[in-house]
């Protein structure tokens, strides 16, 4: 007998081998029908994979995320047929699911993909996808493998890294292709696909390698999910941070600059103020010092903190000084400068913990294909802490940094729009991160129970962790639902151990603290970038770079507009006046596009009542009022 135990802990039973699409048959008609992938073991197959010995199993469907991934992989080799019927010489290199639907990278040769040819390829995906046909995965020997691939380099490279019993093709239909697996049962369930774009994009990413054709697609069972899903995607078009942040006057690039270091703009400057004075209260209230650190260090200094090691390769290269033949690096990470900071005194167990906050700016080179407006760029600021306390004192302060990270979530609106990840170490390959498995699992341990004590709803992603330390991510959902990780919280025994960091016990011996790494935000780019487009430009009133404008009706009210809004920003309240020779209809239709929230009209009657006529963006018409009841209002208003 072959016992298979599913989530809910219960127990089937079967004589001989099964295979999950047995299983779920077993459990109902409706289940086998809509089951496209299963995991076995904790390993994804396909629905026919036998199962021979006492096993676990969980049943995907389309509503699972790795159903969805069966699914758009799956989809994926359907692309790369239609491709290779169309172009023939095109040569395919690999098409993974991505978060929302799935790519091929294909080297076209001579040829060229534009997207006029995106509709014959959906066409044909279509009619490939209606033949039903099953996916087969088999296994095949090295040496045939490579024979299969002579004339492609890429797949060539990708087999000749694999040994004997580890290469499988998949085939469907009159198409074969090198896959480790994981397909929904046949083509036939492949209603819907759209050919989204193309893009360049490095073979393996490297930018020595040879430039290929990156061609993004998504699917779905359904040609109504499709069109929700265009209809979102033209949504989000609305909302994309970069055309927002231009409209707006937000931020900008400048290629003098250079690529991926964003200008930001008097009214973007105010709204990262806004931001770091928020969260500087927050953090006050919470016991931290505020500290700098210069945008360049010396090599050594990341040498010994590891990143160096790390990612060296992929940074920004070392400046070497001219006559003294010392190395400097820009900055990548706060922590080692805050580390020595720590080191500037020897401290006491009754000083500790020590909160050390700074918003520091550090720059990563980012290949120019994969920078995007504000969410990839390659400088940014980091709204930086990195807390130092006993092992004793570890769990609470990581609750408390939980906190933190809930306030500044639910005072920007993101509310319950977020999920939390455990980002775990790898177990199958710890070459990835320093040290010992004891100070690991400590760690680790620390941050699956503080999420449990919060309530957190965790989900838990090994081989995401920081190679000094696991992690507790908050992933954000942007207007499109793909995912983000903004606030980030990390424990770490590790670097302590690298840069000596002691404090004194009640035992009067030295001991090692445990450091804390977090940011709410992450990077100030990425979540004024996800902010703009949840709220499409709409930010919260006590964050809007310009929280009202005021209209004269004519030239002759501009000095009473002076006062008015000396007035307002003596109270903190921040706008300006708009003094042009337009009629105040268009004026406040400006207004309005520009996202301002209130716009405060004056004329005669308001100078000689010493009043405002005030109006609401989306509301319309509040009536007259004496700008110290506006004031009031708006205080009311614009609280936290």
């Amino acid at each position: 007998m072959i016992k298979i135990t599913l989530p809910d802990n219960s127990v089937k039973e079967f004589e001989g081998e099964v295979t999950p699409l047995d299983v779920a048959k077993s459990i109902s008609e409706g289940l086998a029908r809509n089951t496209i992938s299963a995991i076995v073991n904790g390993k994804q197959v396909e629905t026919t994979t036998p199962i021979t010995t006492d096993s676990t199993l969980q049943l995907l469907t389309w509503n699972d995320d790795l159903g969805k991934k069966a699914f758009w992989h799956s989809s994926a080799h359907l692309l790369a047929q239609a491709i290779l019927e169309f172009y023939p010489d095109a040569k395919l290199t690999i098409g993974p699911a991505i978060e929302s639907g799935f790519y091929y990278d294909v080297d076209f040769g001579d040829e060229s993909l534009s997207e006029k040819d995106f509709e014959k390829i959906e066409k044909k995906i279509l009619e490939n996808a209606k033949k039903g046909s099953t996916f087969s995965l088999y296994p095949v020997s090295k040496e045939e493998a490579l024979k299969t691939y002579a004339d492609n380099p890429y797949k060539v490279e990708l087999i000749s890294n694999l040994n004997d019993g580890e290469i499988t093709f998949v085939a469907h239909d009159n198409f074969t292709d090198l896959c480790r697996g994981g397909h929904i049962p046949n083509t036939g369930i492949v209603k819907a696909v759209k050919i989204l774009n193309a893009a360049g994009a490095y073979w393996r990413g490297n930018e020595k390698n040879p430039q290929l054709t990156r061609v993004y697609g998504i699917s779905f069972p359904k040609q109504k999910e499709l069109t929700e899903y265009i209809e979102k995607l033209e949504e989000a078009k609305r909302r994309d941070h970069r055309k927002l942040g231009k409209e707006l006057g937000i931020f900008a690039f400048s290629e003098k600059v250079g690529a991926g270091l964003p200008l930001w703009l008097p009214k973007g400057t105010a709204l990262r103020k806004k931001l770091e004075n928020f969260l500087t209260d927050a953090q006050k209230k919470g016991g931290y010092e505020f500290v700098m650190s210069p945008h360049i260090g010396s090599k050594e200094l990341y040498v010994t903190s590891g990143h160096w090691d790390k990612y060296g390769a992929d940074s920004f290269q070392p400046i070497k000084t001219p006559n003294e033949g010392e190395e400097f690096m820009l900055k990548p990470m706060n922590c080692p400068h805050h580390c020595e900071i720590y080191k500037t005194s020897q401290w006491s167990y009754r000083d500790l913990p020590k909160r050390y906050a700074e918003f520091g700016t550090v720059y990563r080179y980012e290949q120019s294909g994969e920078l995007h407006g504000l969410t990839r760029v390659r400088g940014f600021t980091q709204d930086d802490a990195h807390l130092f306390c006993t092992p004793d004192q570890l769990l609470e302060e990581f609750e408390k940094t939980i906190d933190l990270v809930l306030y500044v979530f639910s005072s920007l609106g993101f509310g319950e729009d977020f999920v939390t990840q455990i980002s775990l170490r790898d177990p199958e390959n710890k070459e990835k991160y320093i040290g010992s498995d004891e100070n690991w699992e400590k760690a680790e341990s620390a941050i699956v129970t503080a999420a449990k004590n919060k309530g957190l709803k965790t989900i838990v992603e090994y081989g995401e962790a920081a190679f000094y330390g696991p992690k507790l991510d908050f992933m954000v959902k942007d207007a499109l639902g793909r995912r983000w990780q903004l606030g980030t919280i990390q424990v770490d025994y590790n670097l302590p151990e690298r840069f000596d960091l002691t404090y004194i016990g009640n035992d009067n011996e030295k001991h090692r603290p445990v450091m804390i790494h977090r940011a709410p935000f992450g990077s100030m780019e990425r979540f004024i970038a996800i902010l703009l487009e949840n709220t499409a430009g709409d930010f919260p009133l006590w964050l809007s770079p310009d929280q009202y404008i005021i209209l004269p009706i004519s030239e002759k009210y501009v000095d009473y507009a002076k006062k008015v809004s000396q007035f307002l920003e003596n109270h903190d309240i921040s706008g300006l006046i708009d003094d042009r020779n337009e009629k105040t209809g268009k004026k406040i239709r400006d207004a309005e596009l520009k996202k301002i929230p209130f716009m405060l009209v004056i004329g005669e009657n308001e100078e000689n009542d010493g009043t405002i006529s005030v109006r609401r963006r989306g509301e319309g018409d509040l009536g007259v009022m004496k700008m110290e009841d506006f004031v009031n209002y708006f205080k009311k208003e614009a609280a936290i």
